[in-house]
């Protein structure tokens, strides 16, 4: 009865949440417009959505989310040290193709949201097919390098934490 009432609980959850803070009001009206969206919402996008992700949240989740931490730190130092110190002429940005061994659609997400949150690189487009995800980087010296970065620090770590 309340997994049929509640098809995502999580997401119900966001949207009282969100709905309570867009009034920027606690009222009783507020709350109970919250629950209105909240159940309803998942009630009628429920059957357009595919099998949840299943996902480990152990260490595999942890290194994932330092390794990201450390790089976007460290990459904002690396754009700061770019923009005070190249001319244009000296930067060799890049159009980088990474073929992608994840199929989950929530994982190649997961992925270009990651890349895009790393000052410096920003995901374009992932292929029809889903197996190519386009990314431009500011400046690179070595783009077959700069794909097995992208490969090995988020892409193997992301396929640990999507089982």
């Amino acid at each position: 009865m309340i997994r049929n009432l509640f098809p995502h609980p999580g997401l119900s959850g966001l949207l009282a949440v969100f709905w309570v803070l867009l009034a920027n009001t606690v009222s009783w009206g507020s709350i109970i417009m919250a629950a209105i969206v909240a159940i309803t919402i998942p009630l009628f996008t429920s059957p357009y959505w595919r099998e949840k992700p299943r996902l480990r949240f152990g260490w595999a989740m942890a290194e994932y989310l330092l390794v990201v931490l450390w790089d976007i730190v460290v990459a904002n130092f690396e754009v700061a040290w770019i923009i005070l110190t190249k001319r244009d002429r000296d930067l060799h940005s890049a159009w980088l193709v990474v073929p992608l061994e994840l199929t989950q659609p929530e994982a190649i997400t997961a992925l270009a949201g990651t890349i895009s949150l790393t000052p410096g690189t920003v995901s374009t487009d992932v292929s029809a097919c889903g197996r190519l995800l386009l990314v431009h980087a500011l400046d690179v010296d070595d783009r077959e390098e700069a794909v097995a970065r992208i490969k090995s620090r988020y892409e193997a770590r992301l396929k640990r934490v999507f089982r």
